[in-house]
């Protein structure tokens, strides 16, 4: 398959296209007409420098995600399996030169241990997290999601299970497919050839055209839900940006359906870490590059990750963020341990900087008017890929979404809420039931809630 990134073309549209304020505004308007933006209108966005331009880009953003997302923000938690790893990474703590690091492999006891402790937060939604190994082959995979899926505990169950691992051939997709995964979500890293050559200095993702067309097999073994992601500080956060919405235009264009989510992971301190810091990004380009990648793909779920601290994840929330982690810790085994204090370096990936818990989380999205929600009901009703696709373009899906989303909230409510979150959340939902409309099936949804104070679970539309 011929790469479908060019650098000359991303470049050329850097440097040649002179934003002004009034295509600017164009372009905004576009988007929050909810179409996807070219690669040029993306270029005009990121040059659009000047203050005044850049806080309307903000602007426009949190009104795309108002409009398309309403107040609904989707929680998950990491789950790490195993640190074995084959690459030498030089941002990555898990490189296979790190002798200091901790090699783990949770044994199954461990890992119903590490889900029991995930429910018990109030969990339904986990990202397992693999390094590149033989040893996690899609077999193994497939077990562990199948180990995960099978845990029940005390009221709690994972109902959808997202992958973040290593490339496979088209059969090893199938295989960890016919499992039962959500997305399988694979990070580009950098999109700058150069520049990945550069961090990856040994071990099979080395190989960069395998990595960039990773997703096209997944596709192709009928993974129809992906996620793309690039880790920024590698190179320009323009060009990656860039890049991002390139990987994007070729799923469309290819599958007929973008990627379901994007990652935008900035580096962060992690064991034995050696990179040039040329690129790193500062707190205000980062904010910038969120509300663009809002703009660009209107329909794209965006996941920001507690690799950033507290108070930038609740800024950037307002500019298109969809998905965020709570309660997250990601030392292999760490859930189970519920260690407090200084994080062990040498048994995680990088370092975390907003290591509040679920509930702390929760209850600030409850004080600011957010939905959280643990809400699986597109998944497991076959929603995903093209068919998502037809109920989310049109709005429909908003029928949907809002009352599961207060469904789940109810759950939580219920099971793993202190007293004083109980309350602000059902405040909350007697708020939010007041704004829907008949074809939300307000009647549904009130029956619905009196089921789950009986005790009734797993309840959606």
């Amino acid at each position: 398959m011929k790469p479908f990134i060019d650098p000359d073309e991303i470049w050329n549209y850097l440097k040649n296209v002179k934003p002004d304020k009034v295509r600017v505004r164009e372009v905004i308007g576009s988007a929050l007409d909810k179409k996807r933006l070219s690669l040029e209108e993306t270029a005009i966005l990121i040059n659009a420098d000047d203050p005044e331009l850049t806080e309307e880009i903000k602007e426009g953003a949190r009104q795309l995600k108002e409009k398309i997302y309403g107040e609904r923000i989707v929680l998950f938690a990491p789950l790490y399996v195993g640190d074995l790893c084959i690459n030498n990474c030089s941002y990555c703590g898990f490189r296979k030169d790190n002798k200091d690091t901790k090699r783990i492999t949770l044994s199954r006891e461990e890992l119903i241990a590490e889900t029991k402790a995930l429910t018990e937060q109030g969990h339904k939604r986990l990202i397992l997290v693999y390094g590149e190994h033989p040893r996690y082959s899609p077999e193994f995979i497939a077990d562990t999601v199948k180990i995960v899926y099978g845990v029940r505990h005390n009221n709690g169950e994972i109902r959808r299970i997202n992958i973040n691992a290593a490339p496979f051939d088209i059969q090893g997709f199938r295989t960890i497919k016919d499992s039962g995964i959500g997305t399988f979500q694979i990070f580009q890293e950098t999109y700058h050839e150069n520049a990945y050559m550069n961090v990856h200095r040994g071990g099979i993702k080395r190989n960069y055209e395998w990595r960039l067309t990773a997703l096209d097999r997944a596709q192709e073994a009928g993974v129809d839900d992906v996620g793309i992601g690039a880790l920024f500080g590698l190179y320009d956060w323009r060009f990656e940006v860039m890049g991002l919405v390139r990987h994007v235009n070729h799923f469309e264009a290819v599958y007929g359906v973008g990627p379901h989510t994007i990652s935008f992971p900035r580096i962060q301190n992690a064991m034995s870490l050696d990179i040039d810091k040329t690129f790193l990004v500062d707190d205000e380009s980062f904010v910038r590059l969120v509300a663009i990648l809002r703009l660009a793909v209107p329909y794209t779920g965006l996941i920001l990750t507690a690799r950033e601290p507290a108070h930038i994840r609740d800024q950037v929330l307002r500019f298109g963020v969809s998905q965020i982690d709570g309660g997250t810790n990601i030392e292999l085994g760490g859930y189970s341990r519920k260690k407090e204090g200084e994080q062990d370096l040498s048994m995680e990936q990088f370092r975390i900087n907003d290591t509040r818990s679920l509930n702390e989380i929760m209850d600030e999205l409850l004080s600011k008017g957010y939905i959280p929600s643990f809400c699986t009901a597109c998944y497991r009703l076959g929603r995903t890929g093209e068919h998502f696709m037809e109920f989310s373009v049109p709005g429909f899906i908003k029928r949907y979404c809002s009352p599961n989303a207060l469904l789940t909230l109810a759950e939580y409510l219920e099971d793993n809420a202190p007293e004083s979150t109980k309350h602000k959340g059902y405040k909350l939902i007697q708020e939010k039931v007041t704004e829907l409309s008949e074809k939300q099936n307000v009647n549904g949804l009130l029956k619905k809630l009196e089921k789950i104070k009986e005790g009734k679970r797993d309840l959606y539309f």
